[in-house]
């Protein structure tokens, strides 16, 4: 069996960490997607996949929010190191929309920072789109935007990073033939219980989002060998076994990504 975290950001821990959070994925046959979306680090996720070949696959993108600092100049500069790096990665990610933050300016800058985020975004799907690579999306408090976005730029491999939008939304997606993530926090949230209930088992991948979303609400530094808390939670809901849950979701990567495990 092979497991697979959609969503990790390994790179946020120290080398010491990192080698063995690895180590405890080789054992639980577990590998993850390392989602670049610091714009400073992205050469940092490129060593953890050289590094770690068989364990670490690669996104590279930039968080909406970071990509926010940025000069159209830098953005266009990051994606060209992307394009040039092409080849060693599996997705674009993480890249997106997020308003979350927008409570507390003023109408005006709500206005420029949405524009700046909706036109960085596209830059990111026209890219995937290009490198005919899945696109790994954040829709933080945008989810109805994020949705449009997508659609109307016709996007074909779009996988919705931890979903929080309405179920309306979640049918769109799953119409659009889209993929949904079930973090490991679904121990503890109806919400993704739910999302993983009305989702066709060929829609969904896993996730930890590492080193967030913990299974355990009162612990932190998740780590992609928790995926697998993910995977029984899907098959208790679905009433599946266990093992044809990881079938089903590895058959849906190998389907999707130009990377073979």
């Amino acid at each position: 069996m092979t497991f697979i975290d959609i969503h990790a950001h390994v790179d946020f821990y120290d080398d010491k960490q990192v080698k063995e959070i690895v180590s405890r994925c080789e054992k639980a046959k577990v590998i993850f997607v390392n989602q670049g979306s610091r714009a400073d680090k992205l050469e940092k996720v490129l060593k953890l996949g050289e590094k770690y070949p068989k364990t670490a696959k690669l996104a590279l993108g930039v968080y909406p929010i970071d990509a926010l600092s940025l000069s159209d100049k830098e953005i266009d500069s990051k994606i060209d190191f992307i394009r040039k790096n092409a080849k060693k990665i599996v997705a674009i990610g993480e890249v997106g929309l997020d308003f979350h933050e927008d409570k507390d300016k003023s109408e005006e800058e709500k206005k420029k920072g949405r524009e700046k985020q909706i036109k960085n975004f596209k830059k990111f799907i026209e890219l995937s789109k290009e490198l005919d690579k899945p696109i790994i999306v954040h829709s933080r408090k945008a989810e109805k935007e994020t949705a449009e976005i997508l659609e109307e730029m016709k996007i074909k491999k779009a996988i919705m990073h931890c979903f929080s939008g309405n179920f309306k939304l979640v049918q769109r997606i799953i119409d659009n033939k889209w993929f949904l993530t079930i973090p490991t926090s679904v121990t503890r949230s109806e919400h993704f219980q739910k999302v993983a209930t009305i989702t066709p088992i060929e829609q969904l991948f896993c996730e930890t989002d590492t080193p967030y979303l913990h299974p355990d609400k009162m612990q932190r530094n998740n780590s992609p060998d928790n995926v697998i808390e993910s995977y029984k939670k899907i098959a208790e809901i679905k009433k599946m076994n266990l093992n044809d849950v990881e079938n089903k979701i590895e058959e849906s990567y190998k389907n999707l990504f130009v990377d073979q495990i």
